[in-house]
């Protein structure tokens, strides 16, 4: 039996050019000093709205500046991936945090 997936639409193909495009933004002016400024942005309690606000933006951009520039949607699925972890960590603290509160309360019972 195959185990390799026939992907329909080259999913494959474009997750490698995707990982490619995100690999050279730590390599280039988006990462001086080895910290890329979206790390500062969300540290500084905003990385939600500036993830939301740039996928908006290249999702309005594209077909419109430079034309149908694929590095529209490349910046796009990267923000969308941005915002996935940012989803994921807000979440746990969240659930930790609620797990917490809830030890809190049962042990003021006593």
């Amino acid at each position: 039996m195959n185990d390799e997936i026939d992907y329909v639409f080259s999913e494959d193909e474009y997750l490698n050019e995707i990982k490619n495009a995100i690999d050279s933004t730590y390599d280039s002016h988006y990462a001086q000093n080895k910290v890329q400024s979206t790390e500062f942005i969300n540290d500084a309690g905003h990385g939600e709205g500036f993830c939301i606000g740039n996928i908006i933006k290249y999702a309005q951009r594209y077909g419109k500046k430079s034309g149908y520039n694929r590095d529209d949607l490349k910046k796009i699925i990267h923000y969308t991936i941005i915002m996935m972890h940012l989803h994921d960590n807000y979440y746990k603290r969240e659930k930790k945090n609620d797990e917490t509160k809830e030890k809190t309360i049962s042990s003021e019972n006593y």
